[in-house]
């Protein structure tokens, strides 16, 4: 495998990318992995990180065996988090902002694309890339004869605006947390050129799966490998002896972006009568736009616009159920961490849940879009909170099961597989 090297590129930083680093690597695949911000254990970076206004930086921390393999350019990222950070939204507004994702998008995607001329020389044969951050670099890749890998990591977007399309005409005074309409016709063409000059796509849903059946033209091979779970909660931490006193209130917690793609509308609209009975605490950053319903939402509830990832995991095992009524997503990592916590989920069939919860065993799925499911739902656990300790166990043995080295090894041996064919 020395001469059949990927180059891998991901700004984002998300736990799938560095899992399929980590596999790549141990496969001896990997030539290099392009990213924007690089934390490393006891670094300055790290140490920074440890300071509270700052700690979204330690969610850019990577294994150290992945050092030697990382190209970094910091400065763009770094522009976009302090700028939200101290409410410069100016500089991060989409498309034409200097501290834009699609900016920052943008310059990544050409910074990688120049690099391929000499990748080839050292023995690179494909490269690795993310919705948003492929089309400099696949087209040039195809002038060079690499071959091109493609993750989707949410649905294919015609989807997206065929299926919330109806959540703008039934949740007028939402419609402007949607801002997935808002997307410019040149960065959809450049979504569509994306998936048309990719030799493979990678999904880790059958609902992501599912969206891209609206694609136009002619797909490439499509292969699921679903995303993995963290690790577990450690056993001298578990408390599962489940509080089944009805008096006391059901703990539900919400982690996402409050935007009614994740169905949030609906979450509020189906605890609203059950406030005696519920304890509803909601975890995410509010979008850049006016909603006066979002913030009169979340002056009933316990709102916290944002935690470090340890934090939010501690979170989960305070509550009894993470709530996660999402309308299109590719994932919900928040599924996979809720679970490993021993915290069981309520989902609907949009998201990942399909690939690990079975109903009423390890966890809930509901209709996408019914306030009455979900509303039916919490009523349900109210009443028989015995039910919730068994599904917390059961939540608990399905992580266990699927870490994710095991997502590592499968994404990496099918790259593998598909250079030696």
């Amino acid at each position: 495998m020395k001469n059949m090297k990927v180059i891998l590129s991901g700004p984002a930083n998300n736990a799938n990318c560095k899992s399929v680093a980590k596999g790549l690597v141990d496969q001896h695949l990997l030539a290099k992995y392009y990213t924007s911000i690089a934390v490393f254990p006891k670094s300055t970076l790290d140490r920074l990180g440890g300071i509270n206004m700052f700690s979204e930086i330690r969610r850019k921390r990577f294994d150290p065996l992945l050092k030697n393999y990382i190209k970094t350019a910091p400065f763009w990222e770094a522009g976009r988090m302090f700028s939200n950070k101290f409410g410069l939204h100016n500089l991060t507004k989409p498309d034409n902002s200097i501290f834009s994702i699609e900016s920052i998008n943008h310059k990544h995607d050409k910074r990688v694309a120049s690099s391929l001329v000499k990748a080839k020389k050292n023995g690179v044969k494909a490269v690795f890339c993310y919705e948003d951050v492929a089309s400099m670099t696949f087209k040039e890749a195809k002038n060079l004869g690499l071959r091109n890998f493609y993750e989707l990591p949410i649905g294919y977007w015609r989807s997206a605006h065929k299926l919330l399309k109806s959540e703008q005409e039934q949740w007028p005074e939402w419609a402007n947390t949607i801002t997935g309409f808002n997307d410019s016709e040149e960065k959809l063409k450049r979504k569509d050129e994306e998936i048309a000059l990719a030799d493979k796509i990678f999904v880790a849903s059958s609902f992501t799966a599912k969206t891209l059946e609206e694609y136009p033209c002619k797909l490439p091979p499509i292969e699921l490998i679903p995303y993995g779970f963290p690790p577990v909660i450690q056993e001298s931490m578990q408390n599962l002896s489940f509080d089944r006193n009805r008096n006391r209130v059901l703990r539900l917690l919400f982690v996402g972006g409050l935007s009614q793609r994740k169905g949030i509308a609906n979450l509020f609209a189906a605890v609203e009568d059950l406030k005696p009975y519920v304890e509803l605490t909601i975890i995410g950053h509010k979008p850049n736009v006016d909603c006066k319903p979002l913030d009169m939402a979340l002056s009933k509830h316990h709102w916290i616009p944002t935690l470090s990832n340890n934090k939010v995991l501690e979170l989960m095992r305070e509550h009894d159920v993470l709530v996660f009524p999402s309308l299109f997503e590719g994932f919900g990592l928040v599924i996979t961490e809720a679970m490993s916590q021993g915290t069981p989920v309520i989902t609907t069939d949009r998201t990942a849940g399909k690939e690990f919860i079975t109903h009423d065993k390890n966890g809930w799925l509901v209709e996408a879009g019914s306030t009455l499911a979900l509303k039916q739902q919490i009523e349900r656990l109210i009443d028989n909170r015995e039910i919730i300790e068994d599904v917390s166990r059961n939540a608990l043995i399905t992580a266990k099961n699927r870490p994710w080295s095991i997502y590592s090894n499968e994404i990496a041996n099918s790259v593998k597989n598909e250079l030696t064919y």
